[in-house]
C-alpha cells in the first residue's frame, strides 16, 4: 500500500497510523500526527480503491451503504500490511493507533471489529458503524476517542451511539466529543482528541 513512514523520537510512544477520508491521500493527517504526538513514530497509508479518481479504503455501494465483501477483504489487507510494515521499519507491531478520518476512520473502527490486537487504541472522526450483526473481537483494555458531529448528515447522532455501544459491549474504554459542523474535520476536534491521548498514552521518553 502506499504510505509514508516517518520515524518519531521516542521509541516508546505508540506508533500512529493515519487514514485519510474520501478523496484524501497519505499527507492529508500528518500535521494532527504531529499535534497528538510529535514525537511518535508515523505510519501514513493511502486506500488502494478507487471511486471516480477519489482513494477509499473499501468501495461502497452508495453514500453510507459499504460493501461488506470488499470491507471484509480490504480490512485484512491493511491489517496484513500492518503486520509487514511492523516488520520493515522496525516498530512494535502491538503498541499502534490509528487516527482516522470518515471513510478512515470506518475502516480503523473495521480492524477493531475484526482483529484482536491489531490497535491499542483509536481516534475515529466521524465514523460509522462497520458491520451490523456480528460478534466483535474483546477489545478490553483499547482506549478510543470518537469525534461526532450532532448535525452530520453523513454519519447521523443515532449511528455514532450504536457505536459507542458495539464497542462499549466489547469492552473498550471509549470517550466522545461532540460538535456542531457536520462532517467536518475541525480544530476543535482534533485539540479535543490530543488532550485524549495524552491522558491515556502519553509516554516520557
Amino acid at each position: 500500500m502506499k504510505h509514508i513512514f516517518k520515524q518519531g523520537t521516542n521509541k516508546n510512544a505508540p506508533v500512529l497510523v493515519l487514514l485519510h477520508g474520501t478523496g484524501g491521500t497519505e499527507n492529508d493527517l500528518l500535521p494532527l500526527a504531529d499535534r497528538i504526538s510529535p514525537e511518535s513514530s508515523v505510519l501514513s497509508i493511502r486506500g488502494n480503491v478507487l471511486e471516480n479518481g477519489m482513494p477509499r479504503y473499501f468501495r461502497r455501494l452508495a453514500e453510507g451503504v459499504f460493501d461488506e465483501e470488499d470491507l471484509i477483504f480490504r480490512t485484512k489487507e491493511l491489517s496484513d500490511f500492518l503486520d509487514q510494515a511492523a516488520e520493515k521499519y522496525g516498530f512494535d507491531r502491538y503498541n499502534l493507533v490509528a487516527i482516522g478520518y470518515s471513510n478512515g476512520a470506518n475502516i480503523a473502527g473495521s480492524l477493531l471489529f475484526h482483529y484482536q490486537g491489531s490497535l491499542k487504541g483509536a481516534i475515529l472522526h466521524h465514523p460509522m458503524v462497520p458491520r451490523r450483526g456480528i460478534k466483535l473481537q474483546d477489545l478490553s483494555g483499547v482506549r478510543i476517542f470518537i469525534a461526532a458531529g450532532d448535525n452530520d448528515p453523513i454519519c447521523v447522532p443515532q449511528e455514532t451511539e450504536d457505536l459507542i455501544s458495539l464497542l462499549k459491549d466489547a469492552g473498550a474504554n471509549v470517550s466522545v466529543h461532540w460538535e456542531k459542523f457536520g462532517h467536518r474535520l475541525t480544530a476543535s476536534e482534533v485539540e479535543a482528541a490530543a488532550v485524549w491521548y495524552d491522558t491515556h498514552f502519553k509516554v516520557l521518553s
